[in-house]
């Protein structure tokens, strides 16, 4: 924490600035994203300018916490920029972080400070010709001088006066330049602490984010310049097969794109099920098929080569893979979720994980945590791990480690691990979930973290990247792995049940074909109506993460988690039930295992024993959330 504190009292000259009206405006961005913010205009400013002041979230609680002891309201100084926050300009980074600090506002309470400065106060026309000139060479600054200008001619005077007349004049500062902090403290504002903003580099802004850092100190971490590439603007996809959907390009795939390219795989994953459950891990075929459409790609940042999706593209290709094979959709779902995983880690690891622009596949398992205990350079590790899906694929394994009371995940090279054969198990036994051991391996500081800062929102990746979903809890998308894939194989149970229903002709009847059976035309209306249910909580379930998924909340309530879990879980069940009504009805010769029904029963009836989903301890944990009891469980 960096503490800027006034020595004297206010230094404002003049009358004080009063407020002479108060608005209410409804906010919304190109993104999606909405606030609501009481806007502030003011008579008696020092500077005689239209300047804003947006009081939003919990701000009136925020000024009662200013006390010496506690923090004080967060505050944004954001300095007019008409290209950036108007047109989307790429030449700055001003638009992203007035959508930044609204948002970061408004979940703790506070008050955005909209100065009409334009062009670090030089004005629109000045500033325009300053681009001219830094086109010619020279850098933000430099122009600025040849214009005949300061390098910086922006006065507080009227931004410490509003916050003053709001009573703020203890405040958190939000902000990445030490000049505004050294202003207001001047001016009488007791500054606790300084949160830096988010670094939204890319290709066209990384010269004018590091003339910041390098000529006035601006606390910028800037990613290589290789790592802001400009995202793709088309979303059309390469031919399979071809080096863009392989990965050594940074084509994008949009939701429509990448969903139609899965579809196709269906007939393949079916042709392959029986291999894949005999040998017990995916064929490489497979893996290759889903590199070329995309799958692993889905959920990385654009500027490591992905796609940057959300929460329903994902789940929603995790359900068509299972429609083909339930293995493979539950391998490929968490080998895509540990891509995000690890676009979550700092920079110096990215750099190494994604180079060459490629999504890393990673087997990640924490049960149960091994240990670690503090050697030079990093930690030794011990442990065995079990259920590590996809490891057989894997270059990586992320690995949940205890140093004394504190969780570490270590990334380490599978290479350097010992993965014995004990994968041997009724259901989804395609997924090769081994073990993974290792005694004493020395893993090195920069490959761990602390598992709280890599769970949370504010994670060293979601400083790197614009990617909203970084900010999302890590289990949002672990619980949706298994619900999807269970609904997807229940699906494909349905349709070869309708199959079936049309051509068999059972023993011991009259009917020409089962389908023209009473009874077998309610079991199938019964089991679709389950497959229906399913779907209907799995949507329920999916309204309730996407919540998350713009960056728009920091968390849900525990009603809404409860009921979140409960749809999961109920979603689940609705799935299992369907595919056992559909066994029931389809006769002995479907008990074979060459039969596709078969397979698929024991595969979700292994995965709705998953914790995400077990039905007994959701019931439980959901029905304290929903009756305002509070969760037993935390992690819940």
């Amino acid at each position: 924490m960096t503490m800027v504190s006034a020595t004297t009292a206010p230094q404002m000259s003049g009358a004080p600035a009063v407020v002479r009206r108060r608005v209410t405006v409804p906010l919304r961005f190109p993104d999606g994203f909405t606030a609501t913010a009481e806007v502030l205009t003011f008579h008696g400013l020092a500077d005689g300018k239209e300047h804003l002041l947006l009081a939003l979230g919990g701000w009136e609680q925020a000024l009662l916490n200013a006390a010496p002891e506690a923090s004080g309201p967060l505050v944004r100084l954001h300095s007019e920029c008409l290209t950036g926050d108007v047109f989307g300009s790429q030449r700055c980074d001003c638009g992203p972080q007035l959508r930044e600090a609204v948002e970061e506002i408004a979940a703790v309470g506070g008050f955005l400070v909209y100065l009409r400065q334009e062009g670090r106060g030089i004005g629109l026309y000045s500033k325009l010709d300053a681009y001219a000139l830094q086109d010619d060479g020279l850098d933000t600054y430099e122009a600025n001088i040849a214009l005949g200008h300061r390098e910086d001619e922006r006065d507080y005077s009227a931004a410490a006066q509003m916050l003053a007349s709001v009573g703020a004049t203890t405040i958190r500062l939000l902000t990445n330049n030490p000049d505004k902090a050294a202003q207001l403290g001047s001016l009488g504002i007791d500054i606790t602490e300084l949160v830096r903003t988010g670094v939204h580099a890319s290709a066209e802004n990384h010269r004018y984010l590091a003339a910041k850092r390098d000529h006035t100190a601006h606390t910028l971490d800037l990613p290589p310049l290789a790592a802001t590439a400009p995202e793709p603007q088309g979303v059309t996809a390469p031919e399979a097969g071809t080096p863009a959907a392989t990965g050594t390009s940074a084509a994008v795939y949009g939701t429509e794109d990448l969903l139609a390219r899965v579809g196709k795989l269906i007939p393949r994953l079916r042709e392959r099920a029986e291999e894949t459950e005999r040998t017990r891990q995916l064929s490489e075929s497979s893996i290759e098929d889903m590199k070329a459409a995309g799958v692993f790609r889905m959920l990385a940042p654009a500027g490591v080569g992905g796609f940057g999706l959300g929460v329903e593209p994902y789940a929603q290709v995790v359900r068509l893979l299972a429609r083909g094979c339930a293995s493979t959709a539950w391998t490929a779902g968490h080998l895509a979720e540990h891509v995000w995983m690890l676009a979550r880690w700092p920079q110096v690891v990215q750099d190494e994980v994604f180079a060459g622009g490629h999504a890393p596949l990673a087997a990640a398992t924490g049960a149960p945590a091994g240990s670690a205990e503090k050697v030079p350079g990093g930690y030794a590790i011990s442990g065995r791990w079990t259920f590590a899906s996809g490891v057989m694929h894997s270059e990586w394994a992320l690995l949940a480690v205890d140093h004394g009371t504190f969780r570490l995940q270590c990334l380490v090279p599978v290479s350097e691990l010992e993965v014995p054969d004990v994968w041997h198990t009724a259901g989804l036994r395609g997924t090769g979930s081994s073990d993974i051991l290792a005694q004493d391996l020395f893993v090195p500081t920069h490959r761990t973290l602390d598992w709280t800062l890599l769970a949370s929102a504010d994670n060293p990746g979601s400083r790197i990247h614009q990617y909203p979903l970084l900010h999302t809890p890590m289990a949002a998308l672990l619980n949706l792995v298994a619900p999807s894939a269970a609904l997807g194989a229940a699906e494909h149970a349905l349709e070869l049940f309708r199959e079936r229903l049309l051509v068999r002709k059972v023993k011991n009847t009259t009917e020409e074909r089962q389908a023209d059976s009473p009874l077998a035309q309610a079991r199938f209306s019964q089991a679709y109506g389950l497959v229906a249910t399913a779907r209907l909580h799995w949507e329920e379930a999916l309204r309730l993460v996407s919540l998350l998924d713009g960056g728009n909340r920091p968390a849900l309530t525990d009603d809404e988690r409860a009921r979140c879990r409960l749809s999961l879980a109920l979603s689940g069940e609705a799935s299992a039930d369907a595919v056992r009504l559909v066994m029931a009805g389809s006769g002995g010769s479907v008990h074979r295992l060459t039969h596709p029904l078969q397979r698929i029963q024991r595969d979700v009836n292994v995965l709705v024993n998953h914790p995400t989903v077990a039905i007994d301890p959701v019931l439980e944990q959901s029905g304290r959330g929903l009756l305002g009891l509070g969760f037993t469980v935390p992690t819940f």
